[in-house]
């Protein structure tokens, strides 16, 4: 299952980011550490699923499909808060930097209201510039790993001289547990300096966010959006850094729980629910669900929480989702369950790689493949598309 990490300073709104996009019940309090171990969840990322196009009913086994949306599922890491220093061990540091590498990409939520310092801490609306937030970690995330990657690197050097190894090669052994790959360290020194016995301290630290930029990307959500002091601070934010999204992860919270309660119809990522039992609300229920309204759903189309879990995963890391079936008339498996297993998988895969994801055996006996829509056959370096209905033909 993919991975998110939810990062960022203390008290700026990791948990209810984590609770929204998770509906899960991570203990959310105003101080600083509240979230001491890196909890960990399932969320979803939405897709239109073919049902409604094709009109068939299906029948997902490995994800939700609701109203003609496919949910599919990803894990959320919600890692505590990092304050300055943590790359040499202050607060929690070291060990949520751990957390953190297992994550395929970053979220990093801000209080984009400005009401907390540096540290997490409480302070006036709009006294504080979360400009700073993004700079102060970036800052740690680089240099932890910068840390990693020049241990003993005289040494190391030495070694790459005089046994003829890969610099490259050397450099992923030294980086192995941070899920970082060795063609991302290829492309990141494509733009330093070429003789690695010529690398400075300054080279290295551009590797290594050359590295991180490639192989952990990283989304800003300016939390609490709806405050006053939250709309000029986002258009700053927007303009030096991209993939921002502003968010009210209260908002969501509220929104999700009301739709659980079956006082609303709401969909996450929707700019919009319906109240289905007014009734039932008090007064100050409404004039929230009217506030949620005006102030975050018309101003922003959403609240942002869906939305930054959508990107992360469809955008940042480039997946498409793919539906594998046996019988591509009836568009069903085995069990005649029609459309029952979405794929998340990278842009630009194949039909064989499609099939060693559904089972290495299969891969093992792929064949060819036949594209539902069409019926016709597709060659095995095909190269699939989101929302492709894909039968894989295999030896028997």
């Amino acid at each position: 299952m993919l991975q998110i990490a939810v990062t960022g300073k203390p008290n700026v709104g990791k948990s209810s980011f984590f609770n929204s996009a998770t509906s899960s019940t991570v203990e959310m309090a105003n101080y600083p550490f509240t979230t001491i171990d890196a909890n960990k969840a399932v969320a979803h990322v939405i897709k239109d699923c073919p049902c409604k196009e094709l009109g068939v009913t299906c029948n997902p086994r490995n994800s939700l499909c609701i109203d003609g949306k496919r949910l599919l599922p990803i894990e959320l890491i919600d890692v505590a808060g990092l304050v300055p220093g943590a790359h040499e061990g202050k607060g929690l540091g070291n060990k949520f930097l751990d957390d953190l590498m297992q994550a395929k990409v970053f979220i990093h939520v801000i209080d984009a209201s400005g009401s907390t310092d540096i540290e997490g801490q409480p302070v006036e609306a709009g006294s504080h510039d979360p400009l700073e937030d993004i700079e102060f970690l970036e800052e740690e995330i680089v240099m932890w790993m910068y840390g990693i990657l020049s241990r003993n690197w005289v040494r190391l050097i030495r070694k790459v001289g005089a046994e003829h190894l890969d610099i490259s090669k050397v450099l992923f052994d030294q980086l192995s547990g941070t899920g970082i790959t060795i063609e991302d360290i290829i492309e990141a020194k494509r733009s330093i300096e070429p003789d690695y016995n010529k690398w400075e301290e300054e080279d290295l630290i551009e590797l290594t966010r050359n590295i991180l930029k490639i192989a952990k990307p990283m989304m800003i959500v300016a939390n609490k959006a709806d405050l006053p002091t939250s709309e000029e601070n986002i258009k700053r934010i927007k303009e030096k850094y991209p993939n921002v999204i502003p968010a009210s992860a209260e908002s969501e919270i509220a929104l999700v729980r009301a739709n659980e309660a079956g006082l609303i119809s709401y969909i996450p990522g929707d700019d919009h629910f319906e109240i289905l039992k007014e009734d039932e609300l008090s007064p100050n229920q409404l004039k929230a669900l009217e506030y949620i309204q005006t102030n975050i759903l018309d101003k922003y189309g959403s609240t942002g929480i869906q939305d930054a879990l959508n990107y992360g995963i469809f955008n940042l890391l480039e997946n498409i989702v793919v539906y594998p079936v046996q019988d591509e008339h009836k568009y069903t498996e085995q069990k005649g369950n029609v459309l029952p297993d979405g794929i998340l998988l990278k842009k630009g895969s194949n039909p064989r790689q499609l099939a060693y994801l559904v089972h290495s055996d299969i891969g093992d006996k792929f064949m060819h493949a036949v594209d539902a829509r069409s019926n016709m056959r597709v060659a095995s370096d095909y190269e699939l598309k989101d929302g492709d209905i894909i039968s894989i033909i295999t030896r028997q």
